[in-house]
């Protein structure tokens, strides 16, 4: 297993137990979650390149994971997520060097299981 789906796995149990505990607010997190990353004036793929970025500049390993994978599903290229996380690293500096290349290996290993 490899980064994305190590630090998914990692996070599952304990996840679903705190959404037992606070329905209702991972009910408003959901309805938030969708409406922000819903098309408009950017399109999904654009929404979730900005939010693996983000997630990046955050240190968030969760967040790198369901963004990469997100990333993947709505058909960004490595291309498109080089440059993105080249903006975290910018607005960053070094902690964006260290979760970048994380961030690459999880887009690069759910891209590759949604193009196979």
């Amino acid at each position: 297993m490899s980064y994305g789906k190590h630090v998914r796995e990692e996070l599952r149990a304990p996840s679903r137990e705190l959404r037992r505990a606070l329905p209702q607010v991972y009910e408003g997190y959901k309805q938030l979650h969708d409406a922000a990353l819903a098309p408009g004036a950017l399109d999904a793929r654009t929404k979730e390149l900005i939010a693996l970025a983000i997630a990046v500049s955050r240190e968030c390993d969760g967040c790198i994971a369901a963004h990469a994978h997100g990333a993947a599903l709505q058909g960004a290229g490595e291309d498109e997520v080089a440059e993105a996380i080249g903006v975290a690293i910018l607005m960053n500096g070094g902690p964006g060097t260290v979760y970048g290349p994380r961030a690459f290996a999880a887009f690069r290993e759910f891209h590759a299981e949604a193009n196979p």
